[in-house]
């Protein structure tokens, strides 16, 4: 990691030198939502100045770049996870309208009575309710896989759970409450074995990890552009053409139309058919933006950073006696995610006590309700790292954690 230097990247993000109730801002809530280095700023800054306009739409000269500023944007998207084709890559607005499309324009067209969903209990919401909707409707079987004592999901629970009646797995690959790295490609193997499609969630790794569509075999991948540097309201989805193609519209509306008569229509060829109304440009071209800083860089060094950081916070973490982490104790089968308890004391009483040092972390149940209650807790705090962090800020975390239960009255 000798090309990589924390503390000179950490002058591109003008956010992380602030100062909060009077201390340097730590930030690790990175899992909810990233800061955006000036690159991602400046090019959205010029978009917004120099080529803004409606795409697709116009043969004028602005909208004539705003169009290729957004074609060029899923070309960049296409190449960082290595789909074959542009068409492929569909821009949603995050993870969870990506997951709730396909939920509803592939499950409700292709899951029938009697059929299974197989899913995994440490899910984020995003990827459960859209499945409960779709099993409720269509009268289909949810299933879950649940974890092994060590938090990892182990092969055994997956051919057990998955059947010669499953149509679909949709799984994370990386949980955003333990850190799990689980094993998307052999799961995606087994599960066309048997027929079914698999759907991947990841909103957690495409930012930290190398993601290739095509190696996994996905047949479906999402992910958000504000947990990988980029602005809000930017997501993907990523589908294998044959599926999408037989999908119908999640939306309708404008731009996604080849003809529109009093009592019927006819829809655009793929991307546009599922991209109704207009796009958020800006968006996809920050996420062109943070896909080039992060390249520039390399995945490969932010994974191997945030190794460094997770191993060090854990070493921290368990010498505390009254800190109990949840997730793999090894550091290679996990991401950047910890998830702990202060013994008798609340998340958000952790989670106040901590931002009086500058320290901004996570606490409640993530979204991840099913998996509180399959640990036995009712909530978790949770930090988490991206390529910004310093062992340092650990540093500043672990003094402020040590005085969480001293100021709730416990002495220690």
């Amino acid at each position: 990691m000798s090309s990589f230097n924390v503390h000179e990247i950490r002058k591109d993000f003008v956010t992380l030198s602030q100062v909060v109730n009077g201390r340097p801002l730590v930030y690790f809530d990175n899992a909810a939502t990233t800061h955006k280095p000036s690159a991602v700023l400046e090019q959205v800054r010029l978009y917004n100045e120099k080529m803004h306009a409606n795409p697709n739409r116009g043969a004028h000269t602005l909208g004539v770049l705003a169009t290729q500023a957004y074609e060029d944007a899923r070309e960049k998207v296409r190449a960082f996870i290595n789909a074959k084709e542009a068409q492929e890559v569909i821009f949603t607005k995050n993870a969870t309208e990506a997951l709730n499309l396909i939920a509803y324009s592939y499950g409700m067209s292709q899951i029938e009575v009697g059929d299974e969903i197989v899913i995994c209990i440490s899910e984020h919401h995003s990827n459960i309710l859209p499945w409960q909707q779709v099993a409720q409707a269509k009268k289909a079987t949810l299933k879950y896989l649940y974890l092994t004592p060590d938090y990892r999901l182990d092969m055994t629970e997956v051919e057990a759970k998955i059947t010669e009646k499953t149509k679909l797995v949709s799984i994370a690959q990386m949980s955003n409450v333990l850190g799990t790295i689980y094993p998307v490609k052999e799961i995606a193997e087994y599960a066309h074995k048997v027929g079914a499609v698999i759907v991947v969630d990841a909103a957690q790794s495409v930012p930290h990890l190398t993601v290739d569509v095509q190696e996994l075999d996905a047949d479906f991948l999402v992910f958000s552009g504000h947990k990988m540097l980029a602005p809000m309201g930017i997501g993907v989805l990523y589908g294998k053409r044959n599926l999408l193609e037989k999908m119908p519209p999640f939306l309708t509306g404008g731009d996604m139309i080849e003809y529109v008569e009093e009592q019927s229509a006819t829809f655009a060829e793929l991307p546009n058919k599922f991209e109704a109304g207009t796009p958020n440009v800006e968006g996809a071209v920050g996420l062109a933006a943070a896909i080039d800083y992060l390249t520039a860089i390399g995945l490969e060094i932010v994974h191997q950073h945030e190794l460094e950081l997770t191993a060090y916070a854990l070493e921290k973490l368990k010498e505390i006696p009254y800190i109990k982490v949840y997730g793999p104790d090894n550091v290679k089968q996990r991401g950047g995610v910890i998830s702990f308890s202060v013994a008798n004391c609340h998340p958000h009483d952790v989670a106040s006590i901590v931002d009086t040092y500058g320290v901004a972390l996570r606490a409640g149940h993530h979204c991840a309700q099913p998996l509180m209650k399959y640990l036995q807790v009712p909530a978790t705090s949770r930090i988490s790292f991206y390529l910004y962090n310093t062992l340092e800020e650990i540093d500043v975390f672990i003094e402020s954690i040590k005085s969480v239960r001293k100021w709730l009255g416990y002495g220690s």
